[in-house]
């Protein structure tokens, strides 16, 4: 059985997987700290709240620079880190190396691409617009395209059935728990990148395979095939 055959659709994280998108998201965010008088974050810091959603982002930002936000407030912060976000120029070189190549080699060997991604639909299909990679992918699931977010699994399976797969013919790549965890609840193969925000040892993710480089995709899908 070819790889193709045993894995005719492959499906990805977008932030820490294809895309370093910390240093942007920690420029919006620091945006709207300094406009609500709080201090800013570092990087470092950012890396760890990166994974769960944009409300979830906020909300940890605001927790950790002073006051936590009301529900009431939440939401409108979040629209307001969402349009700051959203403002910012796209630089290309924000592509992890070996991505772009990768993924248009497995494409044009006929394997169907998804994203499965737990930022907002709207951003994320703008950004792969301005970053040229919106032909790629078959199926994009945001983190409000269903109900639930990452670490459950329907967006996974959302992109899925999209895709025309079962849990037989499919596989995730991701950089944090998140990622596995959903890929578990579907009953499909994890393979996480190192070098992604993973806020653990990368060995207790619980991936199968684990890559160093987004190069080495096309060899760990031949060794879990």
């Amino acid at each position: 059985m070819s790889i193709l055959e045993r894995f005719p659709a492959l499906i990805f994280d977008f932030d820490g997987t294809l895309i370093d998108s910390a240093p942007d998201i920690a420029l919006g965010l620091n945006r709207l700290l300094v406009e609500k008088g709080r201090p800013e974050l570092s990087l470092s810091a950012v890396h760890d709240m990166i994974g769960d959603g944009a409300a979830r982002l906020v909300e940890q930002a605001f927790v950790a620079t002073g006051l936590a936000l009301t529900q009431a407030e939440l939401g409108p912060m979040t629209h307001r880190y969402l349009a700051l976000y959203g403002a910012l120029p796209v630089d290309r070189g924000c592509i992890y190396p070996g991505v772009v190549e990768t993924l248009t080699a497995l494409k044009q060997a006929g394997h169907r691409l998804g994203l499965c991604t737990n930022k907002p639909a709207g951003i994320t299909h703008d950004l792969l617009r301005e970053l040229g990679m919106g032909a790629l992918f078959d199926a994009v699931a945001g983190g409000d395209t269903v109900a639930q977010k990452k670490p459950h699994p329907d967006p996974l399976l959302w992109v899925m059935d999209r895709l025309g797969v079962g849990a037989a013919g499919a596989v995730m790549v991701g950089d944090n728990a998140n990622d596995v965890a959903a890929a578990r609840g579907a009953t499909v193969p994890a393979i996480a990148v190192a070098y992604g925000y993973p806020r653990m040892p990368l060995h207790a993710l619980g991936a199968d395979l684990i890559i160093d480089r987004f190069a080495d995709l096309p060899g760990a899908l031949e060794r879990l095939r």
